[in-house]
């Protein structure tokens, strides 16, 4: 059964996301091509990991935990929270993956049941530039937390009764039967061998404590068609206010890549999906009255 996705809603707090890096990565994020399937190839250069997006075409952002815990991951696509649309900052909100759990990213979040498709389109189309936003459009990225542990429960133990003092050992019956109350003459009785052994082993009580190039960018991600897709929500209190990883793939159409000399300018097209007689999909909404 399919984990549900999960969305934290996390206190602000400030911090500055690039001064943080993990030396092994608790997420893989990596790119789908949702009209062909595909993962698009990543290309190194200058320090900076690079892909050819179709224009037209839309794509998810996909994740992998690769921790056996639960971690947040706050995603910006051209510099805009996917989430909350707004100016992407590492201390918003963000998804919460499970242990060893991934996710595909598709949109831009309207509500708890669906978004917006994310989809390559023209820089003045995309999303950011549209909302007056284009200086950060051709690049996604992601902040990951490490959750905090949660602080175990003191229970104070159970008073312990003391150990009877001689004053005591005069008790109701020795009252009733006249005995003097002296240890000699009333004397307590003797505690068997197992019993002593017992309350020797008693254990005593504990508490516990606590790099782009001339080639101006083409391509930025529009916002697309609404599509379902349902989220949960939950808490999550963060480890530090600093994230544990930060990653980010810049992106921009072959064409330009190529002409920064980020790709070979023999980049291979994508493949077209086949037509099919039985096209997997739902009932569109019917065009508008006039």
């Amino acid at each position: 059964m399919k984990t549900p996705l999960r969305l934290a809603l996390a206190a602000a707090c400030a911090l500055s996301a690039t001064a943080c890096a993990a030396a092994q990565p608790l997420v893989d994020l990596s790119i789908v091509d949702r009209d062909t399937g595909s993962s698009l190839t990543t290309y190194r250069h200058h320090d900076r990991s690079y892909v050819a997006g179709e224009p037209g075409h839309r794509y998810a952002l996909h994740l992998y935990n690769h921790t056996a815990e639960r971690v947040m991951v706050v995603l910006s696509v051209d510099g805009v929270n996917a989430v909350t649309g707004q100016t992407a900052a590492a201390n918003q909100a963000g998804y919460v993956l499970g242990p060893w759990q991934s996710a595909d990213i598709a949109g831009w979040r309207k509500s708890d049941d669906d978004i917006a498709q994310f989809v390559f389109t023209s820089l003045g189309d995309s999303y950011a530039a549209r909302t007056g936003r284009p200086d950060n459009v051709g690049v996604v990225g992601m902040a990951v937390f490490r959750e905090r542990p949660q602080q175990p429960v003191y229970v104070p133990p159970p008073p312990m009764t003391p150990y009877p003092t001689d004053e005591q050992r005069y008790d109701a019956s020795d009252r009733a039967t006249g005995a003097p109350r002296n240890s000699a003459a009333a004397p307590a009785p003797a505690m068997s061998a197992n019993a002593q052994a017992a309350r020797e082993a008693a254990p005593a009580a504990k508490a516990y404590g606590d790099v782009g190039g001339a080639v101006a960018q083409e391509l930025g991600t529009g916002h697309g068609a609404r599509e379902y897709s349902p989220i949960s929500r939950t808490s999550f209190e963060r480890l530090s206010s600093t994230p544990q990883q930060v990653t980010q793939i810049w992106y921009d159409s072959p064409q330009q890549l190529a002409a920064r000399g980020i790709i070979p300018r023999w980049y291979p097209r994508p493949a077209q999906p086949s037509p099919q007689a039985f096209p997997v999909g739902y009932v569109p909404d019917p065009p508008p009255q006039w």
